[in-house]
């Protein structure tokens, strides 16, 4: 099987898609398989091209694994509605005029990563012109995620955009996203339910343990035994709705021991830090992204983990931070709605993690002091089982791979 990964997001990104595209290429290629990747310079979640990368076309071969072809991307400096349309607009450019010199790649499967929608009419031209099935991967919602944030409030605008949504997934032989209650929303949508198929972001259960100790780290760091560490990590941006954190930080400045550390960078990061000091919060602390090395000691030393996002974007996005969280046999604090995935797996898995309502500080507050008075130093043994059993790396993977094989023979 020859498969074309046509992302705009792809590794050395430390985060988000382009690390689970940065794991799956060379993943499938250690399968035997012939692999290429399509996508743009690094940039995520800093919103800004990575050191070292020039913004125009390259190849390169990967690990003498398969080859990687880059399309140059306009990257704004400050994240606006109209920055990021143009943003994913650009990349939708160049990239199909790369798919025009790949024509004699005749792959068995191009695999599309959304976002970002807009490349769709260019795969399927490709897939319909070289005979390669099209397959769209779901990673976010984009269409219910601007509209879920407030974008686009015309209602005939509404309307025209999910109309076209559903007509170009209805074009695919193949929708996967990673979670059902995506699965569902794009049922709802039309896509026939023969086309759908479960993908979900996996977990590295051999590398994230329980077994790893924080307590080198934190040290390293400046906190004690003593201390009650609240963490976030991840893409620091406006649709976590991260102000709630803020508001956490003041009301608990009091207690000494509870400090609050955000590890991570964004379009939003500047702003939070900002509001971090105008507030005086002496208790809150703000680092970059750490190496992949570090991760499991960072799980391991933070008492309670969040996971924040404001209602619209909880409701189309499941966050892929929590995977390594689960594995790391963590405690986590998750702002969603009972309706949506983390609320459902929250019912079918007790003890799991926490959930609160979004954007209720009130509540949030109250939530996160009860989770502080738990033995948050014992293993979570419910979502690290549940990682196990759904989030193991190697199962995720091998079973996608199996399902393409299908695909192409039918």
């Amino acid at each position: 099987m020859k498969i074309l990964i046509y992302s705009i997001n792809y590794s050395p990104e430390l985060t988000g898609i382009g690390k689970y595209n940065g794991e799956l290429a060379p993943f499938i290629a250690e399968k035997g398989l012939e692999v290429h990747v399509l996508t743009a310079p690094p940039y995520y979640p800093e919103w800004k091209r990575h050191q070292g990368y020039k913004n125009k076309y390259s190849t390169n071969i990967v690990n003498d694994s398969f080859r990687l072809y880059r399309c140059p991307v306009y990257v704004p400096k400050k994240v606006t509605t109209i920055a990021r349309l143009l943003h994913l607009c650009s990349f939708a450019f160049s990239s199909a005029l790369r798919l025009i010199t790949l024509f004699k790649l005749k792959p068995d499967v191009v695999f599309l990563v959304q976002p970002t929608l807009f490349c769709a009419p260019a795969a399927l031209l490709y897939c319909k012109l070289t005979g390669a099935k099209a397959v769209m991967h779901i990673q976010d919602f984009e269409v219910d995620a601007m509209l879920g944030l407030g974008l686009g409030k015309g209602s005939k605008l509404k309307r025209f955009a999910k109309r076209v949504e559903a007509w170009l997934m209805n074009k695919f032989d193949l929708v996967s996203s990673i979670s059902y209650s995506m699965l569902d929303n794009a049922k709802a949508k039309g896509v026939e339910p023969s086309k759908l198929l479960y993908f979900p972001n996996w977990a590295d259960t051999d590398f994230v343990t329980p077994d790893i100790s924080g307590d080198d780290i934190r040290e390293q760091w400046g906190y004690t035994s003593a201390n009650k560490i609240v963490l976030y990590s991840g893409n620091i941006g406006q649709k976590q709705g991260l102000e709630i954190l803020l508001d956490a930080a003041l009301e608990l400045i009091t207690h000494s021991e509870v400090k609050f550390l955000v590890i991570g960078s964004g379009a939003y990061s500047a702003t939070l830090q900002k509001m971090a000091h105008e507030r005086e919060l002496t208790n809150i602390r703000f680092l970059p992204l750490q190496a992949w090395e570090l991760v499991p000691q960072i799980l391991a030393m933070a008492d309670v983990h969040l996971v924040i996002q404001k209602r619209g974007a909880a409701d189309a996005v499941l966050p892929s931070k929590l995977t390594n969280v689960l594995s790391a046999g963590g405690h986590a604090l998750i702002t969603t709605d009972p309706e949506t995935e983390l609320g459902r797996i929250a019912v079918k898995y007790p003890g799991i993690y926490h959930c609160v309502e979004p954007e209720n500080s009130t509540a949030f507050i109250a939530k996160l002091v009860k989770c502080l008075e738990l033995n948050t130093r014992e293993i979570n043994g419910v979502a690290r089982v549940y990682a196990l059993e759904n989030l193991n790396k190697d199962k995720v993977i091998n079973r996608f791979i199996e399902n393409l094989q299908q695909t192409i023979k039918s």
